[in-house]
């Protein structure tokens, strides 16, 4: 079993026990009301830092969204080292997929757009939790639109590729596994994006709030499936990154050939064809090896 496994599972372990820690410092501080609270009103007399008591009064304001947990210090320290840690570790995920899929099949439409997806969705990532929302709210919708859609089309491209490359049951199991976690997590982001949307609405706007980490939660998920092709990843996946990617297949060295044909006392036509050009004998063509046979043959009997 690979080392490699460790990455895929150490991901989703890293952001979700992060952003759980940055909520409850939120909630803490008092920076966003509860995930169980169902009550907000228009408008508070003290705002909620400096509420006291067992009932708060919350907004819309505060509203538990994952980026709100994460918008004033100190939580929004460990949110932007958690979003920048973890858009670093989508990237390297990724990148040894892209890899690995060349080294075992070949590259193909489905594994590039994968890559740049995934890429894609790393750099909203990064944005997202530098520019806070309450300071930078442009930048920050941007990187989360891109984050959110980046990462639906990801788990959307690997769904795919998965049942593609699929040969053995286990394979085919995977692929039920990830299509099962990318129909929640596209119902996640489409009910979320559009409650989320109707400002009339409280409850809504909670449901869309909980959606969000829901969502959260299943894409982390799915990266943690990861670890099934992990395991197997060999040092074949790292040459195929040195070399650009292009090649997914590894040929013996010529001269590995001509010693295995050379101990054998025969060779195919290519390669005496190959021996006779590099011994400064020219070009030498299938004929020739048919009639150096049959002489070699006569002269033996």
């Amino acid at each position: 079993m690979s080392l490699w496994i460790i990455l895929p599972i150490s991901l989703p372990v890293f952001i979700l026990t992060g952003i759980w820690v940055v909520y409850a410092m939120a909630l803490y501080n008092q920076h966003v009301c509860p995930l169980n609270n169902w009550l907000y009103n228009d408008s508070c007399e003290e705002l909620l830092p400096l509420q006291r008591g067992p009932v708060l009064c919350c907004t819309l304001e505060n509203l538990p969204l994952i980026s709100k947990s994460g918008t004033l210090p100190p939580e929004s320290c460990f949110f932007s080292l958690i979003c920048s840690t973890g858009s670093f570790m989508v990237m390297l995920i990724g990148l040894l997929r892209y890899a690995q899929v060349i080294e075992r099949h070949q590259n193909c439409v489905l594994n590039t757009a994968g890559l740049s997806t995934c890429w894609i969705c790393a750099a909203g990532l990064i944005t997202a939790g530098n520019f806070q929302l309450d300071y930078a709210k442009v930048l920050h919708y941007v990187g989360a639109a891109v984050a959110f859609t980046c990462s639906m089309l990801f788990v959307s491209l690997q769904t795919a590729l998965t049942y593609r490359l699929a040969k053995t049951q286990h394979e085919y199991l995977l692929g039920h596994i990830r299509l099962t976690i990318s129909l929640l997590s596209f119902m996640a982001l489409v009910l979320g994006g559009g409650f989320l949307c109707v400002e009339s609405s409280f409850v809504l706007q909670h449901i869309s709030a909980i959606l969000e980490w829901v969502f959260c939660m299943l894409v982390m998920l799915f990266y943690g499936t990861f670890a099934f092709e992990f395991s197997a990843m060999s040092a074949d996946t790292l040459v195929v990154l040195s070399r650009g990617g292009g090649a997914s297949r590894f040929p013996a060295p010529v001269h590995l050939h001509k010693m295995e044909a050379s101990a054998a006392g025969c060779y195919p036509p290519d390669s005496l064809a190959m021996l006779y050009s590099e011994c400064g004998g020219g070009e030498m063509t299938s004929q020739h090896v048919t009639q150096k046979r049959s002489g070699g043959g006569a002269g033996g009997d």
